[in-house]
């Protein structure tokens, strides 16, 4: 089997399969950004004040700036990383056409990137968790093959949840599409993806999910 990683309930995962389940997504992602309409470009995603464009940027940030560039940018930031990773990127998804947004994930499908904390299993979410930041919020059919989503789900935790600031007291997701709930209290159901998206501090578009405590998860409608 490899070189495996722990989950949370000592569940135990081969980093070759998580390595490769990445790639699978940037990939995937590539091919899904490449047959977008350029109006889609410009819708907002599930990301607050981010375009779809946006996302793509943020997508391969790690890809593209050295750990030297990283710092700098920080430093402009004033140490802030919410403000660094805003700003980058906005300025990247100006300074590169969308076909060169989706090429930055296609060319690094296999990158070792990871985020400060969390190894591979948090590089896989990233790319999870923000595509479906796009998938969603423009409607788009698509669906997260399911073994990704297992191991994600597994990673749920309440630490975790802090992290992204999702508030789930008093609340059990529990998945319809398969065996996976998380939590205790009023149940939120849906699919197992967005049931994700909620553990990630996501609102939703309106319907896809349901439970008396949905509402806490559904996005205000737009105004103007």
């Amino acid at each position: 089997m490899g070189k495996t990683t722990k989950l949370p309930g000592g569940h135990r995962v081969a980093v070759r399969d998580i390595k490769d389940a990445i790639a699978a997504e940037r990939r995937e992602m590539a091919d899904l950004l490449d047959d977008l309409p350029p109006e889609a470009w410009e819708v907002p995603s599930l990301c607050a004040g981010w375009r779809v464009r946006e996302v793509a940027a943020h997508m391969s940030l790690g890809f593209r700036y050295s750990r030297s560039a990283v710092a700098a940018e920080l430093l402009r930031a004033r140490g802030s990383l919410h403000r660094m990773t805003d700003r980058c990127a906005r300025k990247d998804a100006e300074r590169h056409s969308t076909t060169r947004l989706a090429s930055f994930l296609r060319e690094n499908a296999h990158h070792a990137w990871t985020p400060p904390v969390g190894g591979f299993v948090s590089a896989l979410g990233h790319d999870v968790v923000h595509g479906l930041d796009i998938t969603v919020a423009l409607d788009h059919a698509r669906r997260v093959p399911e073994d990704r989503l297992r191991v994600l789900l597994t990673a749920v935790t309440p630490r975790t949840c802090r992290f992204f600031g999702a508030d789930l007291s008093g609340v059990r997701l529990a998945a319809d599409d398969l065996n996976w709930s998380f939590g205790s209290g009023s149940t939120v159901s849906g699919a197992a993806q967005d049931l994700l998206l909620a553990a990630y501090g996501r609102t939703l578009p309106a319907g896809r999910l349901s439970g008396d405590a949905s509402h806490r998860f559904v996005a205000a409608p737009a105004t103007g």
